[in-house]
């Protein structure tokens, strides 16, 4: 009965300890995520109007561009993928890869071969695991992404992009992150990079309408200068939003282990406490035994 005490002793004292680390984690996670949250608001405006300046630039002319003119036919795609360097955040990286895996089906569904781009070593470890190849990993600091990292992947991407099909370049360029919403809800979403989509859509307010530029030099010249600007702003922005809602559902994950830890605690006591009566109900059953025994002789 004694042995069975100090077990339950053992477990309360290791789950205690990992209570411990849950709540320094949660802390560090909430503390981070008010960071991270501002870092996105701040990104917003400038990827928004980087990404209407050129869709205005491109909609007053008609051009030949690789920006905007949708090949004939592609054939090669590159798949970016945006997950988290540490585990215990939930099934965060975990929706991400299960995303891109089932773009990477759709995309080999429709004749296209896949060339694959990775951020984060939880999808460094899920290749690698399963024996799939990628070109290229970026890992460190997915939590506090900076814009170096995103810059380096555009240009990593836009020389994919430059390149012919027979060189081994891609046709598009589609991105699979974690959108943050809120504290509660990260949706994992695909964005198409390149070509970037240009649609002529109903005007209900004239803020709505895209601006009227005077452009100099020529237009080709104009979108040869913003393009690895919007790619480097477009990256940049999801990997903050990556990382806010990596952030977010390292803090709930925590939070929900620290509160099960705390559960674990109180039921492992009991079993002590259970089991600490039973041993004292024993003893108490034997000297009255053996009381009884010297009274009958």
């Amino acid at each position: 009965m004694g042995a069975q005490i100090r077990v339950y002793r053992q477990k309360i004292n290791s789950t205690t300890s990992m209570r411990k680390i849950f709540k320094a984690m949660e802390l560090i996670a909430t503390s981070r995520i008010g960071k991270a949250r501002a870092r996105v608001a701040a990104s917003q405006p400038y990827a928004n109007a980087i990404t209407r300046a050129v869709s205005a630039v491109a909609s007053q002319t008609q051009i030949d561009h690789p920006l905007t003119t949708e090949p004939e036919q592609v054939r090669r795609s590159a798949v970016l993928v945006l997950t988290a360097d540490r585990g215990l955040a939930g099934s965060y990286s975990a929706g991400v890869l299960k995303q891109a895996e089932g773009l990477a089906e759709l995309l080999r569904g429709e004749g296209k071969e896949v060339k694959t781009y990775l951020v984060g070593r939880k999808a460094q470890a899920y290749f690698e695991f399963r024996g799939r190849p990628y070109e290229q990993v970026w890992t460190g600091g997915t939590d506090a992404p900076e814009f170096d990292t995103a810059r380096e992947i555009g240009k990593v991407l836009l020389e994919q992009f430059s390149l012919g099909f027979e060189q081994g370049g891609v046709d598009e360029i589609h991105v699979v992150y974690s959108r943050f919403q809120s504290m509660v809800v990260q949706v994992p979403t695909v964005v198409r990079l390149l070509p970037l989509e240009v649609a002529d859509e109903y005007v209900s307010d004239e803020s709505d309408l895209l601006p009227l530029y005077e452009f100099e030099p020529e237009t080709e010249q104009v979108l040869d200068a913003l393009l690895p600007r919007y790619i480097e702003s477009r990256i940049f922005a999801a990997l903050l939003q990556a990382a806010a809602s990596e952030l977010a559902a390292r803090q709930r994950a925590m939070k929900s282990a620290g509160d099960n830890a705390t559960e674990l605690i109180k039921k492992y006591t009991r079993l002590r406490n259970t089991a600490r009566q039973a041993e004292i109900t024993q003893e108490l059953s034997e000297i009255v035994a053996g009381a009884d025994a010297l009274n009958a002789s």
